[in-house]
């Protein structure tokens, strides 16, 4: 499939409510960053499993998507992704994954905690992901949703095995992105001709000596990107506004 945009999903009750910290939403950014793919969307949401269905349901609605999810695939009562991923993209039921039973069952005493076997139970056609901490298997669907386990040293690892062998390779992005001395209202006859495909920002900032706006163009067409910026650099020249080139 073509590069798609990406989604990651976070579940954790436990997050919104601050008794753990998000680990997630920067590394995966990050990684997203240095493939040059890019991040549409992250969203933290609580342990609610018409709330899972729902968010699932709302990326797989998006054109050319991919979603990273992490958390809710364990075997205790709380963990709603299994069966939340295949209500939002199979038929709502969960089958016994005889690959799954035999990871798992190497691993823990099944007849001891015979609850462990919950974490077989999947979605149809789903495609086990390895799991680099403790073999206990993460799943996907279709090649574009990665239900991961909510602990990074698990989940993250994957996410760069996933990256590395389940897309192609993104388009380099370049980026433009300059300093001015000067309210980003000097700058909106340009912003309203930005064509498609830049991705363009502007984020103004009161100084204790006047406003700064920076600005930046980002676009996998370097020509594009490049023409784009220069239509900011010649507007602050004929303004006679005092701009810098960052980094």
């Amino acid at each position: 499939m073509d590069t798609p945009s990406f989604f990651a999903l976070i579940i954790g009750t436990e997050i919104l409510n601050r008794r753990r910290s998000d680990k997630h939403f920067d590394f995966v950014s990050q990684a997203l960053l240095k493939k040059s793919y890019k991040l549409s969307g992250s969203l933290i949401i609580e342990d609610d499993p018409s709330l899972i269905v729902q968010t699932i349901r709302f990326v797989n609605s998006q054109p050319n998507t991919a979603l990273l999810s992490f958390g809710g695939i364990g075997s205790t009562p709380d963990d709603h992704t299994r069966k939340c991923a295949a209500s939002a993209l199979r038929d709502g039921k969960l089958y016994l994954h005889d690959e799954a039973k035999k990871i798992i069952s190497s691993k823990i005493d099944v007849e001891k905690y015979p609850h462990s076997l919950n974490m077989a139970m999947l979605p149809h056609g789903a495609t086990l992901l390895e799991n680099p901490v403790n073999k206990m298997p993460a799943f996907s669907l279709d090649s574009r949703y990665f239900f991961m386990p909510g602990f990074p040293e698990m989940s993250h690892p994957m996410v760069d095995n996933i990256l590395s062998t389940c897309f192609s390779e993104g388009k380099p992005i370049y980026r433009y992105t300059l300093t001015a001395l000067c309210r980003e209202g000097e700058l909106i006859s340009v912003m309203k001709q930005m064509p498609k495909g830049v991705e363009f920002s502007s984020l103004p900032k009161l100084m204790s000596d006047g406003w700064q706006t920076t600005i930046s163009v980002a676009s996998a067409d370097k020509n594009l990107v490049q023409m784009t910026f220069k239509q900011f650099t010649s507007q602050l020249d004929q303004k006679n506004i005092y701009f810098a080139l960052n980094e």
